[in-house]
């Protein structure tokens, strides 16, 4: 099985004390924190393509361009939708989506790359070595 336009994800959690934008530092507000609704959106990507990779490859996230657009409490479920929307050899491009229960708080679009998790690791690592 190969990636394809139109396959799509989902990812979802709970707002908790330690996912506000308090929590983290991302602000002084205790709401769902834009650090977590864009993980959550990358995690949806994820979910969309993984199924569809060869074992032993795996994506990685290079690009996103989104909006937080409304502030959601603790409480209450989000989740993130994301569906491929281009595919150009082993770059891939998503529409994203988040939600809470009261409607849409955010989108964009997200790039991510097909790797080999085993090389991409090697050289990662090779990064310590240049201290």
């Amino acid at each position: 099985m190969s990636v394809v336009i139109g396959m799509k994800g989902r990812a979802e959690t709970q707002v908790v004390p330690e996912n506000t934008a308090a929590a983290v530092g991302s602000g002084l507000v205790p709401v769902f924190a834009t650090p977590y609704m864009i993980a959550l959106m990358e995690n949806a990507a994820v979910n969309a393509v993984q199924s569809a990779l060869d074992p032993g490859q795996g994506t990685v996230g290079t690009r996103l361009d989104v909006t937080h657009d409304a502030a959601t409490p603790v409480g209450i479920k989000v989740w993130a939708e994301a569906e491929v929307t281009a595919v150009e050899g082993k770059k891939l491009t998503f529409s994203v989506q988040a939600f809470d229960e009261a409607g849409p708080i955010g989108g964009g679009t997200h790039e991510r790359f097909i790797i080999a998790v085993d090389r991409f690791l090697v050289k990662a690592e090779a990064k310590k070595a240049g201290r």
